[in-house]
């Protein structure tokens, strides 16, 4: 058990404008917003971003921070129904012919890297629904990252409810993937049909296993933590993991879920999260945690980590380097942004790779300093997660 007081770091933005993103104590749910409006810049507003303004080639905001990360979400489909994420009659659902094709994603991925983008996470709904995933995989993990960048090629990353992934895998692995999150929030089978709607429990353990023995690593297992739910198994899940050779990341719940159902007062915070371990476990905090979102402590002197993601009490959006593509195209600079740049009218036009690098910009431009979560005029997403990806 740990002897001295674990805690977590609030990490905000500042510059002009910035506001402070604290942890104010409220237990009312945000409100439900509409749909985020959608942007399109205009040619003139493209051509008034020059190839070498401000940071040049770079996806940098307002606030200095330099974005390397890339979310791209393939579906917003899933073969899951997990009650913090979409009502069991979830839909309608993306037409097909709304959805990036590969080719497309390959090109706004390539343009995206060109300025600075140095990984790249597959992320859903549930990616393995996507029947060209091998394919898209094989053409991200071809894209070749500058010296600058530090050579090499792409990094491709998956987060995914593990579904058939003891199936797939083998091609993935072939075409490039490198490394996989694997969702799960209980040990328990019936609980995680309740939790999920769907009796598919042994279906994850199966795709766990056949990461684990794929050798792919780090190997991610992330929670969801939730008050009734799933907080009395927090330290039989790290447990599962380091029996798996994994690092168990345990996530607030985050006011995205499409029935906006989500409070305040329902919240498992990660400093609560950390009290839970550290009856069971020895925990020491793993210092030099840059940009991840995740901070890691070592189980029992180590060499396995447990990762706390405390993004509503304990904000970390100073060191943000995220962007987010939806699966319709949008670009995202923020989970909670109440507007998208709209990538996919661009594509379809006659836009360069030089306009659609101005459209990014543009996005990254406009992020705020923090989510606003504790603001007093903060709307929940219209999107749940699913449609914007994780």
């Amino acid at each position: 058990m740990s002897s001295v007081p674990i805690t977590l770091t609030t990490r905000t933005a500042t510059g002009p404008g910035a506001r402070p993103t604290g942890a104010a104590d409220t237990a009312s749910a945000p409100a439900p917003g509409p749909e985020a409006r959608r942007l399109l810049p205009t040619p003139a507003e493209l051509a008034g971003v020059g190839p070498h303004e401000g940071t040049g080639r770079s996806l940098t905001d307002g606030f200095g921070r330099v974005h390397r990360d890339l979310r791209v979400s393939l579906t917003d489909k899933c073969s899951l129904r997990c009650t913090y994420c979409m009502p069991e009659d979830a839909g309608p659902f993306m037409p097909k012919d709304q959805l990036l094709s590969a080719a497309e994603i390959e090109r706004l991925v390539r343009i995206a890297v060109d300025h600075g983008i140095t990984g790249v996470r597959l992320t859903g709904g549930e990616p393995l629904l996507r029947q060209d995933l091998e394919d898209i995989v094989t053409r991200l993990a071809g894209i070749e990252l500058s010296e600058a960048s530090g050579g090499g090629c792409l990094p491709v990353a998956m987060t995914t409810n593990g579904i058939t992934l003891d199936r797939r895998l083998p091609a993935l692995q072939e075409a490039g993937l490198s490394r996989v999150n694997i969702s799960i929030d209980t040990l328990q089978p019936e609980k995680f049909r309740q939790l999920t709607r769907r009796d598919r429990h042994a279906d994850v353990l199966a795709g766990i296993a056949a990461a684990r023995d794929a050798g792919l690593r780090p190997l991610k297992l992330n929670a969801v933590a939730m008050r009734g739910v799933n907080d009395d198994e927090l330290a039989d899940l790290v447990a599962f993991a380091v029996s798996q050779d994994a690092q168990m990341r345990f996530i607030e719940q985050m006011p995205l879920d499409a029935g906006h159902t989500w409070k305040r007062d329902n919240l498992v915070s990660g400093e609560e999260i950390l009290a839970r371990l550290a009856e069971r476990f020895d925990l020491a905090e793993v210092p030099g945690r840059g940009s991840s979102p995740a901070a890691l402590y070592t189980v029992d002197g180590g060499p396995h980590t447990v990762g706390v993601i405390a993004s509503v009490s304990k904000p970390f959006c100073g060191d943000c380097d995220r962007l987010r593509l939806t699966a319709d195209g949008q670009m995202r600079n923020c989970l909670f942004a109440r507007e998208e740049t709209d990538l996919r009218t661009l594509l379809a036009g006659s836009a360069s790779d030089a306009d659609l690098a101005a459209a990014m910009k543009i996005s990254v431009g406009a992020k705020k300093a923090g989510h606003g979560i504790d603001d007093p005029d903060f709307v929940q997403p219209g999107r749940g997660m699913n449609a914007i990806g994780g």
